[in-house]
């Protein structure tokens, strides 16, 4: 499997690591698209991965597997055109698809060039069961609580807990466009953005970004906490959601499927 990247930043050069430096997915990072000269041809001399800034040249290399590790704005600009040059994607700024009627129309332009959009479960799980669930209409509440620390929700610190939102996920991503993705990916796999519960408390004493989910349904009940670990040299950043990147391109290489 060739593999090409869109971004040069923290998760971009993980995968370059995980995949090209350690070979932990069956494949291999050919092409980099980015706008640093200076990083790509660093990342380009070290993982023998060839780095462009035209995006032309880049989608026209060969390559059976495009991953978006940039950024919303990027993510906008370049879906319909990785789909539309015959490539699957990978894609990690699933804040890029808060629009839904934008996701309709990519899911289309998807199932027009018979390619794939592949979401990584990134700072969550559950989802599998959520679909599973959803799919005869039985499931009927879904819930998330998201704890965050003042900082990375960008606020003024205080030293109380608060909850600074509560709502449905729609509005979540309004507000909150860079730190609920969460919520939106749950939408999806679950009941949608307007029905999707979300709660976001700024919490001055956590250690580790929280998501708590509940569902209910005809299938029972789930009730999911996950405490996200930061990237080693990222902070910023969920450590799981770069792992979910790794593990959707090895299943993607695998003659095996385990979930829905």
């Amino acid at each position: 499997m060739k593999i090409g990247i869109i971004g040069t930043g923290n998760i971009a050069q993980y995968l370059l690591e995980s995949i090209n430096g350690d070979g932990k997915v069956v494949g291999e990072i050919v092409s980099i698209f980015g706008r640093n000269l200076e990083v790509g041809l660093r990342l380009e001399s070290q993982y023998s991965a060839k780095f462009y800034t035209d995006f032309q040249q880049f989608i026209q290399s060969t390559m059976d597997v495009v991953v978006e590790a940039a950024t919303i704005e990027v993510a906008i600009e370049r879906v319909e055109e990785v789909l539309d040059n015959k490539k699957d994607l990978v894609l990690s700024s699933i804040g890029a698809f808060k629009d839904m009627e934008y996701l309709n129309e990519m899911i289309e332009v998807a199932r027009k060039n018979q390619q794939h959009i592949y979401l990584p479960s990134g700072a969550i799980g559950g989802l599998d069961l959520l679909q599973s669930a959803n799919s005869l209409g039985g499931l009927k509440e879904v819930r998330i609580t998201t704890r965050k620390s003042y900082q990375s929700l960008g606020l003024d610190v205080k030293h109380v807990e608060q909850c600074i939102f509560e709502g449905v996920a729609l509005d979540a991503i309004e507000k909150f466009p860079k730190n609920v993705n969460v919520a939106l990916l749950l939408s999806i796999a679950g009941l949608g953005a307007d029905k999707t519960a979300v709660r976001v408390i700024a919490d001055p004493n956590i250690q580790r970004n929280t998501h708590h989910i509940e569902a209910k349904g005809d299938f029972g009940k789930m009730n999911l906490l996950i405490e996200n670990e930061p990237m080693p040299n990222n902070p910023k950043t969920s450590y799981l959601a770069a792992l979910s990147i790794v593990s959707t391109l090895q299943n993607k290489g695998n003659a095996i499927t385990i979930g829905s």
